[in-house]
């Protein structure tokens, strides 16, 4: 397929997407001269990328054309759409248009349409920090691309340590590969803890500290994440994830489901077997008190995005939090 769609945050994934499709299809002697860079900035971006991928390529290999940034899926005037109709399905397998783009595609809109009929979409967001069984699965995942064998212990202790953060995977794991002197043997978790930096401090500890009603451990953790340059509103993210995945198993465990693969469905938990972990996690805590701790996050979220100081907003309503969590 001559046309692609890379969509998401985590950036450096999609670099990498970027560079294996551009090696896959360009003949590095004639690359200079098949190889089309466009900028957002540049007036009539869209309209130049379709005109140079129909140009037949100079030479050897195909050419491509990389649309970087583009906002074709979020706003596109009828004209664009309609050259886009006119353009899209006659594309030359010589040819290879790439369009990226930071934000999800506004299924909304004919030109998103038109992207999902002709294109090869791949998705590239960053995974939240409360969905561990993913964040895991990538470890094994960027494992395997790097060469290096994993044990689960050391899996789960990596995927623990650097979270979704791909790019310091990589260097990681590159690193391991390096100093591990017994290649053929699966990582064990001593490796781990001896090459790679964990921080004991993470929003899900803060999560667990709030639940537990631990107010001065719930207070440092917070304070080291800040001293950390960790941004609040992505602090609050996690812990309105990992509270909304506690109520929602609550809720269905309360109603009387046992079937862990439906609470792990309605609860959007990866693996069911993470299910009878999270009840032990909230057995007596009733939902009434998790309702109440999304009521206070969702007001937090919104007194930061009004531009309330972030320090104190956050050292009250974690104190908030805690207290919710009191044992009576």
């Amino acid at each position: 397929m001559p046309v692609y769609f890379f969509w998401g945050a985590d950036e450096f994934r999609m670099k990498k997407a970027v560079r294996a499709l551009c090696d896959r299809n360009l003949n590095p002697d004639w690359a200079s001269f098949n190889y089309e860079k466009i900028p957002p900035e540049q007036s009539d971006a869209i309209i130049q990328g379709l005109n140079q991928a129909m140009t037949p390529p100079f030479g050897m290999g195909k050419r491509v054309v990389w649309l970087v940034d583009t906002p074709v899926c979020q706003r596109c005037s009828a004209d664009l759409v309609a050259e886009l109709e006119r353009t899209l399905p006659n594309i030359p397998d010589s040819a290879i248009l790439l369009l990226t783009s930071s934000n999800k595609p506004d299924g909304r809109l004919k030109s998103t349409k038109l992207i999902k009929k002709y294109a090869d979409i791949r998705e590239f967001d960053t995974i939240p920090p409360w969905k561990t069984d993913q964040i895991e699965h990538q470890v094994y995942q960027v494992a395997k691309d790097v060469g290096v064998q994993l044990t689960p212990q050391a899996a789960a202790l990596l995927g623990e340590a650097i979270g979704a953060d791909t790019r310091r995977l990589y260097n990681e794991l590159e690193k391991l590969k390096t100093y591990w002197p017994q290649p053929k043997q699966a990582l064990p978790p001593e490796a781990v803890h001896a090459l790679v930096a964990t921080s004991t401090q993470s929003s899900l500890q803060l999560a667990a500290a709030l639940r537990q009603g631990q107010t001065d451990r719930a207070l440092t953790l917070i304070t080291e994440l800040l001293t950390r340059n960790e941004p609040a509103l992505r602090i609050v993210a996690t812990l309105v994830g990992q509270f909304r995945t506690w109520l929602w198993v609550k809720l269905m465990t309360e109603s009387g489901e046992r079937d862990t693969r439906a609470i792990a469905q309605a609860a959007d938990v990866g693996n069911p077997k993470r299910i009878y972990f999270l009840q032990k996690e909230i057995y007596g805590i009733s939902s009434l008190q998790l309702q109440n701790a999304l009521k206070l996050l969702l007001s937090l979220e919104y007194s930061l995005k009004q531009g309330a100081p972030e320090t104190v907003t956050l050292h009250t309503k974690v104190i908030e939090l805690a207290h919710c969590f009191k044992p009576v």
